[in-house]
Parts: structure tokens; sequence; C-alpha cells
């Protein structure tokens, strides 16, 4: 079977706009929160459910028999191709009025994400990448993505959602990191590696993934000239522990130093 990648592209935009149009109305509003766990904290609301309701509807539509993986409905069908869904990515930056949370839609073949998209669609951007381009739109103009182009430690600015997701066994790994780089910002979530991808940031580092966390960010990252690997460079669509680099050459010297702590 030929894939029709014009038509993927369509539906990662079609199953965004259609989220945007579920998640925008809830956001900065009063909200009930429900909890997944019974000890700590992950939080899931309405506007997550409801988004990847409509998501997987509209991917439905287009490929039918295409395989569907989502953080709050489960996975359906069985395919070689696969759609994986983190309706928002950074429930606790959206129940927290800061938009630095996004949809996440991937696609993926035989285990391997190659077309994804991130969408924020408060601040109106979108990042999107097919086999060949990653591309950045917003106000109704595209440009391609493109990394920093960085190749060493020492002048890096380091992304991860927060250091405690290093707290136990991989303290030392954190530690590691941060006295490596010039750099360290948190509380970013997917939109770290969106800017990775736009060259504002030249590494993210982050424990314990889930597949919806990263899939849709994987060819994102590399479709811009990035490199993204798990902690022992293993493909990352299945989640990890996850490092992602703006060259391959920093990737390489994050691994080494993260496998040596």
């Amino acid at each position: 079977m030929t894939l029709d990648l014009a038509k993927v592209e369509a539906t990662l935009l079609a199953s965004a706009e259609a989220a945007a149009a579920h998640t925008l109305p809830l956001f900065r509003t009063p909200l009930d929160v429900d909890n997944k766990y019974a000890v700590g904290f992950d939080p899931v609301t309405e506007a997550d459910r409801g988004a990847e309701t409509v998501i997987r509807a509209v991917i439905a539509e287009q490929f039918p028999d295409h395989a569907i993986i989502g953080e709050e409905w489960g996975n359906s069908g069985e395919s070689p191709y696969s759609w994986i869904i983190d309706p928002i990515d950074g429930t606790r930056s959206f129940i927290s009025g800061v938009p630095v949370w996004g949809t996440l839609i991937g696609f993926a073949h035989q285990g391997v994400a190659i077309a994804g998209i991130m969408s924020q669609p408060f601040i109106g951007e979108t990042f999107l990448a097919v086999p060949g381009r990653s591309t950045y739109r917003r106000a109704g103009e595209t440009t391609a993505l493109r990394t920093s182009g960085q190749t060493d430690l020492a002048p890096a600015r380091v992304f991860t959602t927060t250091p405690n997701l290093f707290k136990g066994e991989h303290w030392g790994k954190w530690e590691a990191i941060e006295s490596a780089t010039r750099l360290q910002r948190f509380g970013t979530d997917c939109y770290g590696y969106a800017l990775l991808a736009a060259g504002q940031a030249d590494l993210v580092i982050e424990p314990r993934l889930q597949t919806y966390d990263i899939a849709a960010l994987v060819p994102i990252i590399r479709e811009a000239g990035g490199a993204i690997a798990c902690w022992d460079g293993s493909e990352p669509t299945s989640g990890g522990n996850v490092v992602a680099a703006a060259t391959p050459e920093l990737l390489e010297k994050a691994l080494a130093l993260v496998n040596a702590s």
C-alpha cells in the first residue's frame, strides 16, 4: 500500500484544529480536575478527554484501518500504521493558565514516528513534520524549522519539565547534565522539544516518558536536523528515558555523559 503523505499531513492539521475547538474555550476557565493517581498527582480534565475524542473521530474517518493509541481512551485497532495522541501534553500548565501545553499527534509506521504535530492554539503556533520537512506555522506564515546546530555541551541550553523527575536512581544523571551545560529552564513540557526544533534550545532530557508524550515530537526534531534517542541509544517513539539534541554530535556527547553518571 502506498501511503498518502499529503493526506497524513491534512489529517494531522484537521485533528489539531478539532482539538483546539474543544480546548481553547476551556483554557483559563474553572474546571473540575480529576487525579489519575491514588498517590501523587496526575491531573486530567474534560478538556483532555473531549479533545482526544474529537481527534480520534477525525483520524478514524480518514484512516479507518489504522491503529490509534491515546492517553485518555487507550488503544484501538491493529495496523503497521498508528496514530499516537496526547490531547493536552502539559495538563498541569493547562490548569494553571500557562500556555506551554500542546496537543500532540504522532503518526508512526512499524513503531517509528515519521510524522507529527504539536499545536499550541492559544499562542497560535503549530510545529509539524512529515518526511523531508519540519515546519513552523503562525499567523498564516509557514517557515522551515532548523535546530541551533550546537555540537558542544558547555554552551548548551537545556530544558526539562522539572529536575524532580530525576530524584532517586537518576539524580546523578541530572546533576551531570546540569554541571556540564550553561543554562537550564523548567516547566516547558512538549513546548521545550518544539523550541529545540526551532533553534531556541539545544538539549531536552526527561525520564520515564510514555509513547504519547514523545511520539509526535520525534519527527519534528529529526526533520529539523536534530537527533533524539532513549538513554540506551534505542528508538524513543515508544517512550522511555529520552534525550533530544540539536545535532547528532551533541546527542552522542549527552548520551555518553548520562551513561557515565
